[in-house]
């Protein structure tokens, strides 16, 4: 290892076909930040523009990801040789109650240090059933592994069963999620509450910080809550506080925001090169 050698993150996430969200905005994300990224995949996910760009959703084979998994940690994980090793996680989209499974054994054996849980509950388009009975195994299994969580709006009051109308309820719900799960919270209020600005809350269990900025719009920008929570590992593999992290991201998405792109789709895509500029 030399004095340049980047950070490490991974992302267990999956694949979205027109760029904006999932593992290639975490790849982009990683690399604009100056982490060196790797993507374990969990499934493909492709809008269909003839049925209202709902997800066609295929999971990938359990062996598959667990292959990918184990070679992963192995290459990097706590017990290999490598000079360096990967300390930090994103979870994203696993999309079925067997993924969960497979995902919570690999983070129980690799130990990461950081484990950042963009907890997506709905997948746009699953069977209903099949969508409750993910969302209670990833409450179960992977948010009790979780050292950071990034709930958005919807995700906020499902995990802490609070109604969210305000910056005020933001903060219940964000403390509440901590008594839950015992980790680090960024819950996000983003242009789902009235008002000029884009209000997030950070709690550690001891610190309460307000993020806010000027909204961009009054639309959600696919692609803001997978860079958000990747913004955050890359930040923590490089060292920094919880709080730095969430700062940091916080600034990035809102550059992305500002500088999305803007495609055929009924929806724009944040672009994660809009912070250079």
């Amino acid at each position: 290892m030399t004095s340049n050698s980047p950070a490490l993150a991974l992302t267990i996430a999956g694949s979205e076909a027109t760029g904006g969200a999932g593992a290639q905005a975490d790849l982009k994300t990683f690399q604009e930040l100056g982490v060196f990224g790797i993507v374990n995949l969990t499934c493909i996910v492709s809008f269909d523009p003839k049925d209202n760009w709902n997800h066609r959703f295929v999971p990938v084979d359990q062996q598959v990801i667990a292959d990918q998994l184990e070679a992963t940690i192995a290459a990097y994980g706590a017990h290999s040789s490598a000079p360096q090793t990967l300390q930090s996680v994103k979870i994203g989209m696993l999309g079925s109650p067997a993924t969960i499974s497979t995902v919570e054994a690999a983070l129980k054996k690799a130990a990461f240090r950081n484990v950042v849980l963009d907890p997506v509950l709905i997948c746009k388009g699953q069977e209903p059933g099949h969508a409750l009975d993910t969302d209670q195994a990833l409450k179960t299994q992977i948010l009790p592994l979780a050292t950071f969580v990034t709930p958005n709006h919807f995700e906020a009051e499902s995990l802490s069963g609070i109604t969210i109308n305000t910056v005020e309820d933001l903060k219940a719900a964000a403390r509440k999620i901590h008594e839950i799960s015992g980790a680090v919270v960024l819950a996000k209020g983003g242009v789902r509450l009235a008002g000029p600005d884009a209000v997030d809350v950070f709690f550690d269990g001891e610190n309460l910080e307000v993020l806010s900025a000027p909204k961009v719009g009054e639309v959600a920008v696919s692609g803001a809550g997978c860079s958000l929570a990747a913004a955050v590992t890359a930040e923590l593999a490089k060292g920094a506080t919880p709080l730095q992290a969430a700062r940091t991201a916080k600034a990035f998405v809102t550059q992305g925001i500002k500088n999305r792109v803007v495609s055929a789709a009924p929806f724009t895509a944040l672009w994660q090169g809009g912070a250079a500029i």
